[in-house]
């Protein structure tokens, strides 16, 4: 969606040559026609490629121009009217990088990752303030930023985790930990998300964080959300695909799942680990159902009749509870989200 691609012109087909001259002017002339429409179809693949999604690997592209180009300039080597073989026109592709490769994208997320995080430490946490500390890839940066800002600043934060990697990402940077049992009511909550919707519903839970990552929410006066433009969405389920995160009780974990399906459509599945045997166990001990729905929803009305079936502890839902989401955008810049004015 928001991929800029480059063709270099000077990328081609590289004629090697010995030195033979070609002994007629019009085969100069033809041989020249052909390197133009070799360039012109190498730069169409490259548009195909780009209209595809996709990245084209250089075996890829060369198995491209054989099939375009055939025989013509691909065959032994062409030969003079007098029939005498001349040097072979090898089509090479010079090793420039013509598309976003996944590793380019990725990179280009976490820079992503690192402006939104910035810029809601930078505009939304102040001195003297008690700070809910999220989960997952995106909420290292905020802690980054926000240990920075006290270095420098010399602020007084006290700092709340929703789960033990953000406890740990606390304790790693010297920041003050603390608990809900010392400070029920925080000043403000930042964390990441899955996917975030035009209304500002978000799906959270990828990292198996949901239950703890509510609560906290919930004891926030102000809840900033930060995450990258892959997670931006008109309707949830447009970029996330793994479905709505669901901690249960482990005992109830197939009628459970059993239910959501019958009442409420598509497939709710046990998440299994992948570093050990078994399912994921998240930080109280419970289970994790991702429910893959087949259409959109009500979602206010969905969350609510959800946590209703017994063995269900929270759902992946957030809805109502986002004050404002920062978007790092592919361009550099920073976009920022408000609920919409009802």
């Amino acid at each position: 969606m928001y991929t800029d691609i480059h063709v270099n012109s000077s990328v081609g087909l590289t004629r090697w040559s010995s030195g033979i001259r070609t002994q007629q002017q019009h085969q100069q002339q033809q041989q020249q026609q052909q390197q133009h429409s070799s360039r012109f179809i190498l730069q169409h693949i490259v548009h195909l490629s780009v209209l595809g999604g996709g990245c084209v690997s250089s075996m890829g592209r060369a198995m491209l121009l054989q099939r375009w180009l055939g025989p013509t300039l691909l065959s032994a080597g062409h030969r003079s009217a007098g029939g005498r073989k001349q040097t072979q026109f090898t089509p090479r592709l010079k090793h420039v990088s013509l598309f976003r490769s996944p590793s380019s994208r990725r990179g280009m997320a976490e820079e992503a990752k690192k402006r939104a995080g910035y810029a809601a430490v930078d505009n939304h946490v102040q001195n003297n303030q008690v700070v809910g500390v999220g989960s997952g890839s995106t909420i290292v940066y905020a802690v980054d930023r926000l240990a920075e800002r006290v270095r420098q600043e010399k602020l007084n934060i006290v700092c709340v985790p929703t789960s033990f990697q953000a406890r740990q990402l606390i304790l790693q940077h010297g920041l003050t930990l603390s608990d809900l049992d010392r400070h029920p009511e925080l000043d403000v909550a930042i964390d990441g998300a899955d996917e975030v919707d035009a209304a500002l519903t978000l799906i959270k839970g990828g990292g198996g964080c949901l239950t703890q990552e509510k609560i906290v929410a919930g004891c926030a006066k102000h809840f900033i959300v930060i995450a990258d433009f892959r997670k931006d969405s008109s309707v949830l389920g447009q970029q996330w695909k793994k479905g709505v995160p669901i901690e249960v009780i482990p005992m109830a974990y197939v009628p459970v799942s059993r239910t959501i399906a019958k009442r409420f459509g598509g497939e709710a599945v046990l998440r299994m680990a992948v570093s050990k045997a078994g399912p994921v166990v998240t930080d109280n001990s419970n289970f994790i159902l991702d429910w893959k729905f087949e259409h959109t929803h009500n979602w206010k009305e969905v969350n609510t009749a959800l946590k209703m079936i017994p063995g269900v502890v929270e759902t992946g839902l957030f809805v109502g509870m986002a004050e404002r989401v920062y978007f790092g955008m592919e361009d550099g810049n920073v976009g920022v989200r408000d609920p919409p004015v009802n």
